[in-house]
């Protein structure tokens, strides 16, 4: 860890806090010049901290840059010991999970986020909107020999992580449109991409891969994007606290997929269940009524026709009209 890293990691434990560059110096065994240089280099990567020549240094409460030691402080203990990586700009995070998992470097836990992704992508190869400064982006690796069908109730339990982290965060109660998406006044503030590695002989996933994006203060979305994209609007919401928040309730949640507190969670926060839906299967669009969610996390749905059919994926609207 670096001096700036070790000084940033004091910085967050105490923010709001005065810290003198002398402790700062007899702390970390270093000059109060190298502390200072250290905090300059600091200031000029963004980080609001005010120094006075009486009292020391301190970090403002709204800093909200992203950080390995600002992450790191709000882990579980369970989950301190993951990886974490950090980039300003990236095409992806999932991309770069990816490149990860094929290099074989990327642990179980692994963490990776990004204050801008370039080439941020949801389901259907769609676009996500990932702007600089104004949302969280993140993926975790996940290392299960799972079975692969599994992967399903893994992104179940990423839209439960959201919801739960925003609910403690912000007080703010959202939404679950199946399967991927977290909504907020009927409009999506959060997409989730899970991908995995699959060992087709034994049918396991051998990595898991879950892509997260959460709309905090976006404001100008793409023209196509402004009628079903919303952000949370949440100034003091720390993403560094929001990421180890979602991370701390999935590792948890993943522990233990097939507990049906999961499933019910989720079922109640759904705003598809018990709602006339469109939908398309082989081409083919067909409307019905979604009667339930089953333990798999298939969408249940009674065709107009009578029919009951299975949905284990796919792209559904709420109501009859056009997808």
């Amino acid at each position: 860890m670096t001096l700036k890293n070790k000084i940033i990691s004091i910085f967050e434990k105490n923010k709001q806090k005065t810290v003198s560059g002398q402790e700062l110096a007899d702390k970390l065994s270093v000059s109060r010049t190298a502390v200072w240089k250290a905090v300059n280099a600091l200031k000029k990567e963004g980080y609001p901290i005010k120094a006075s020549t009486n009292n020391g240094y301190i970090l403002a409460a709204n800093s909200d840059i992203l950080s390995t030691e600002g992450i790191r402080l709000y882990l579980s203990s369970e989950n301190k010991r993951f990886d974490i990586y950090v980039y300003k700009t990236i095409d992806s995070t999932n991309n770069q999970a990816k490149k990860m998992v094929a290099e074989g470097t990327a642990k179980h836990g692994t963490i990776i986020t990004a204050d801008e992704q370039t080439a941020g992508r949801g389901r259907f190869d769609r676009k996500f909107f990932s702007p600089a400064k104004t949302g969280v982006y993140m993926t975790v690796v996940f290392k299960p020999n799972k079975n692969a069908a599994d992967t399903q109730l893994i992104t179940i339990a990423a839209a439960v992580s959201v919801v739960r982290a925003v609910k403690k965060l912000t007080g703010i109660d959202t939404d679950i449109k199946w399967v991927n998406d977290v909504f907020l006044n009927g409009k999506k503030i959060c997409g989730i991409l899970t991908e995995a590695t699959i060992d087709f002989e034994s049918q396991t996933a051998e990595s898991i891969i879950v892509g997260i994006g959460v709309n905090i203060k976006t404001e100008d979305f793409p023209k196509e994007m402004k009628k079903t994209a919303t952000s949370l609007y949440c100034d003091n919401l720390n993403r560094n606290v929001l990421i180890a928040e979602i991370v701390n309730n999935l590792t948890v949640l993943y522990s233990d997929l097939k507990n049906k507190n999961l499933m019910q969670e989720y079922k109640r926060h759904s705003v598809i269940l018990n709602k006339n839906i469109s939908y398309v299967i082989n081409g083919l669009k067909k409307e019905g009524f979604v009667t339930d969610i089953n333990e798999k996390g298939n969408l249940i749905v009674k065709t107009s026709n009578g029919k009951v059919e299975t949905l284990e994926s796919g792209e559904v609207t709420i109501g009859s009209g056009n997808l």
